[in-house]
């Protein structure tokens, strides 16, 4: 498409960014999703506020509180800095970034997907002697499954499309931790850059959709599979 040495890297870099940003909050993202459909505690809606809290500050607001906490100066930082592991100005800061940000997309369609499981079918389970743990792994996790897809997507399309915390907690740095947005935005201030900032606007729209249209079949199949047993 005519880029560049760098520009291609920058779509390889937000590409690797976003999937280790939804790779590594998954796990977390299910747990959290499923904290909040299903148990009572003190503190929820403190959590949830949490959750949610990167989706209401502006983007550099969570930038920069990342930098204060994960900066090599910061109160978890300096810890990681003195184990040899940096993530201020490094492409494994801009996927913490891109997972913050991502975080409560992902948290509120899997917990949406998770309250829409009977409960009772949970509920018998257990009266028969399940375990919460085979419970969820057996009944509730299968049956979340469409939901857990989406908010993976979701979160991908976020990470991938994530500019305002990025660049604030790593910079954009070429080859290092100038991804798609931050690669864009860097060619329309030269002159002469709006072309190849133009194709990587579309290269972002078709990676995007492809996404999308990925996760409407994998969700499909899901269901479909699923549907004799509902």
């Amino acid at each position: 498409m005519g880029l560049g040495e760098q520009e291609w890297l920058a779509v390889a870099l937000s590409l690797k960014v976003a999937f280790w940003a939804t790779v590594l909050s998954l796990p977390l993202g299910i747990y959290v999703a499923h904290l909040l459909a299903r148990r009572d505690f003190w503190g929820k809606q403190l959590l949830n506020g949490l959750v949610h809290l990167p989706l209401i500050m502006p983007p550099v607001v969570t930038g920069y509180l990342l930098l204060l906490a994960f900066g090599t100066q910061g109160w978890i930082g300096k810890g990681l800095a003195d184990l040899g592991i940096v993530l201020a100005f490094r492409w494994t800061g801009a996927v913490l970034a891109a997972a913050v940000m991502a975080f409560p997309l992902m948290v509120r369609a899997i917990r949406l997907s998770i309250e829409a499981v009977d409960p009772r079918l949970e509920n018998t389970a257990m009266t028969l002697g399940a375990s919460r743990w085979k419970v969820f792994t057996t009944i509730t996790l299968p049956l979340s499954l469409p939901g857990i897809i989406a908010g993976a997507v979701l979160a991908f399309a976020k990470a991938l499309g994530e500019f305002g915390a990025t660049i604030t907690f790593v910079a954009s740095i070429p080859g290092e931790t100038q991804t798609l947005p931050s690669a864009i935005y860097a060619l329309l201030q030269v002159p002469g850059g709006e072309t190849a900032a133009a194709k990587l606007v579309i290269i972002s729209v078709v990676i995007a959709i492809a996404a999308v249209l990925a996760s409407e079949v994998l969700a499909r199949k899901v269901s479909s599979r699923m549907e004799p047993h509902r």
